[in-house]
């Protein structure tokens, strides 16, 4: 059974569901900075998904790139899976601006996290899950679509 990681779970906010991942937004002011986690147990590694699944995480990754690059007008936006704090699969989605305080080099630990308001976090996680459902939610209210 799918579990989010207590770390993770702490940090975020949730902002809804694809079909195989749950969106997350980390409470940080400082960047535009959205997690992808499949909802599938004891997965460290992209490998370890079966193959479906795989290609399922490809699709939402991507439509989820395209949406936040044209949301935050992205210089940059970094997809990784690092999993060296937390082990539980999840894939890091940060809108860079050569202009933030951290650009070029990478965001972890530079500045202190500063939270959302209330205000600017129902703003944030809005004009995102608005774009997102340009694919018609399913009878569960997934996001998108499955691929297999």
């Amino acid at each position: 059974m799918f579990e989010l990681h207590s770390q993770l779970a702490q940090d975020t906010v949730t902002i809804g569901d694809f079909p195989l991942c749950r969106l997350l937004l980390i409470n940080d002011n400082n960047y535009p900075w959205f997690i992808l986690v499949p909802r599938r147990s004891q997965i460290k590694e992209i490998y370890e998904l079966e193959e479906c699944d795989q290609r399922q995480l490809l699709k939402e990754s991507s439509h989820l790139s395209r949406v936040l690059v044209s949301i935050f007008q992205a210089d940059k936006l970094n997809v990784a899976a690092l999993g060296n704090m937390v082990p539980q699969l999840h894939i890091h989605h940060i809108v860079r601006y050569q202009d933030d305080q951290a650009w070029p080099k990478p965001v972890w630990g530079l500045f202190p996290s500063q939270a959302y308001t209330e205000r600017s976090l129902q703003e944030v996680c809005g004009n995102v899950a608005a774009l997102l459902t340009d694919f018609t939610p399913d009878s569960n209210g997934a996001l998108a679509p499955r691929v297999c």
